[in-house]
């Protein structure tokens, strides 16, 4: 057999995936993370139903800063696979397939994300 020195196959590392693309993976990851957060809001549900010894642990947990950091990603990663969600269904509708508007919807989803959170959170640190 002749060993031909061709390159080999590109590989993820030589491309930038497009916005659609990351979207997409971004999209199965949160709802990953919605799963794995209901089954922490499931605990801390438990631990109210327990008394107020356990709900008090939990409680300070969810005060601390580790514990609102991951409340604010369970509520970014809530608000993304919605609004990814509302344009899924929008393309299975048969709309916003070419790339100008997958890309542009693409942007849309984000910025809503990021609304969303921040006005559900300003909320709660001003009421």
């Amino acid at each position: 057999m002749i060993q031909r020195n061709r390159p080999l196959s590109p590989h993820l590392t030589v491309y930038r995936l497009p916005l659609v693309a990351l979207m997409s993976i971004a999209h199965r990851a949160s709802g990953t993370t919605l799963a794995v957060g209901l089954i922490a809001l499931t605990a801390w549900l438990l631990s109210a139903a327990s008394g107020p010894a356990a709900f008090a642990q939990a409680h300070a947990l969810a005060v601390s800063p580790l514990g609102r950091l991951v409340c604010v990603g369970f509520t970014a990663a809530l608000f993304y696979h919605l609004t990814n969600g509302i344009r899924h269904l929008m393309w299975d509708a048969g709309h916003g397939y070419d790339l100008h508007k997958a890309r542009r919807s693409g942007w849309l989803v984000l910025g809503a994300t990021a609304g969303l959170t921040a006005a559900v959170w300003l909320l709660a640190f001003l009421v």
